[in-house]
């Protein structure tokens, strides 16, 4: 069996090799005459899975180690009879924690008191409600949006994007879908990013084309948000200029922790397990990480103590300095080799 795997798959190797012959690859450059003889093809979100990529070879089986799936064909593979998975909820901690140390570092940058102010989340799955807990763990009134739990629940507790975009901060935190009930292609667009709340904090680490990038660049001299990219549209070619009014961008990094990449493998590797019919015989080890906290230890705590609690972890600060000193270039570099960062919030 021939297994084609992205090469910035953490364990890759280790993982797929007890069931064939893996290969690794730059994600952006897998093609239809590299997958000619390929039986598997695991991805990463750069990776776009297709009838163009995937018309002629005789793969059956597709994983994406990531939570996204925006970038796959699901319809295809369905109708061609190609099992999927993707790795739902493998790095949503990670993102939590990136949000965290984002607001943190703002908030004790500008002397922000917590308790004075709204979070509005965009999204209410794990990652938004994680969000979310972080920011009443804070003291923060926490208003949610989500339009399918909405109808599912009649819930009145989600709102209208409306009444979220006039908190003093807005997260995003939903999945990328092109047109339909629940279109998220730039859900914030020149129409609505006028209602974001003057000086307020906009952060982005779902996908980048939920925001309209040049709307962005109209309105937020004017309404002068503070913002926290992580994604953004066009990956890897960004906008310079868009970098240059964030207060922090990254390079798409957020779920990138460790503990992130190595659940969306082990994940995958399950599935693909499952599919063959064949024992799970591979598991990843880490070294435990005994210095996490939880969410109750947070509360009281001054924004410069948990700027000093959280840098001891994770300084995103380093992450914004990587990007900057490349303008914006070797987007894919610095995700390709993007340093071991351990999670440090207790579930």
């Amino acid at each position: 069996m021939k297994i084609i795997a992205d090469e910035n798959i953490i364990f890759a190797k280790e993982a797929f090799g007890g069931m064939g012959e893996v290969h690794l690859a730059n994600g952006r450059e897998i093609t239809t005459k590299i997958l000619e003889d390929a039986d598997a093809l695991i991805v990463r979100s750069v990776t776009r899975v297709n009838e163009e990529l995937l018309r002629g070879s005789r793969v059956k089986f597709v994983g994406t180690a990531t939570i996204g799936d925006d970038h796959v064909d699901k319809k295809y593979l369905q109708r061609e009879s190609i099992a999927f998975t993707n790795a739902a909820g493998c790095n949503a901690n990670s993102v939590v924690e990136y949000f965290f140390c984002g607001l943190i570092y703002l908030l004790n940058k500008y002397k922000s008191d917590p308790k004075k102010l709204s979070a509005g989340i965009v999204g209410a799955g794990r990652i938004g409600m994680g969000a979310a807990s972080v920011c009443e763990a804070l003291g923060m009134r926490v208003l949610l949006n989500d339009p399918p739990l909405k109808r599912m629940s009649g819930d009145k507790k989600y709102l209208p994007l409306e009444d979220i975009l006039s908190c003093d901060i807005v997260t995003f935190h939903t999945s990328l879908n092109r047109g339909g009930i629940d279109n998220s292609f730039h859900l914030l667009n020149k129409e609505n990013l006028g209602m974001m709340k003057e000086g307020g904090i906009l952060i982005n680490s779902s996908r980048g084309e939920v925001v309209d990038t040049k709307a962005l660049l109209e309105v937020q001299p004017e309404k002068k948000f503070k913002m926290i990219l992580d994604v953004w549209e066009n990956e890897p070619d960004i906008d310079g200029d868009l970098l240059d009014l964030c207060e922090i961008g990254t390079p798409h990094i957020a779920g990138y922790s460790t503990e992130g990449k190595v659940n969306g493998t082990k994940i995958v590797y399950d599935k693909f397990c499952e599919f063959l019919g064949a024992e799970k015989k591979w598991s990843p080890v880490l070294p435990e990480n005994s210095k996490k906290f939880g969410l109750d230890e947070i509360r009281g705590c001054s924004t410069g103590q948990l700027s000093e609690m959280t840098s001891e972890f994770y300084n995103i600060m380093l992450d914004d300095r990587m990007l900057r000193d490349r303008e914006g270039k070797n987007f894919d570099v610095l995700r390709k080799k993007y340093p071991f960062r351990r999670e440090f919030l207790k579930q």
